[in-house]
């Protein structure tokens, strides 16, 4: 079975940074996070993929991990972006190159306070179902 790691992260990416309005709300989204990134932004995180074989066709199940990150005091600026990145990726068709049948699910979600008291981070996990072409 064919990885989905690679081709699964640059549809993401080009789906998050083609969206106006999520892009209006963060810095950018990075899979290696330069030391001079400006908070709001959003990273890629760790990714498991699973064999989701059905009879005569070879399938994958991941959870891929977006982390949204701010400095804002509270959590109402990492939960608009979370919003945002459901807009794009909740239920929403996808394009994965070597892949048919691609279905993304927002899977869960938890809030966390950095140790660093201004930081707010939001880890999503994202459920993606796909079938190899």
């Amino acid at each position: 079975m064919t990885t989905a790691l690679w081709p699964l992260q640059q549809a993401v990416y080009a789906a998050l940074t083609a969206d106006t309005t999520l892009m209006s709300l963060v810095s950018g989204v990075y899979d290696e996070v330069p030391e001079s990134a400006i908070h709001p932004y959003v990273s890629f995180g760790s990714v498991t993929e699973l064999v989701d074989d059905a009879h005569d066709q070879r399938g994958l199940t991941t959870n891929l991990v977006l982390h949204v990150w701010s400095k804002y005091l509270g959590f109402r600026e990492a939960t608009e972006i979370l919003a945002a990145l459901d807009t794009v990726l909740d239920r929403q068709p996808l394009t994965v190159t070597g892949f048919k049948d691609v279905s993304v699910a927002h899977q869960q979600h938890t809030g966390l306070r950095d140790p660093d008291p201004e930081i707010r981070h939001i880890n999503v996990t994202y459920r993606v179902w796909m079938t190899k072409e």
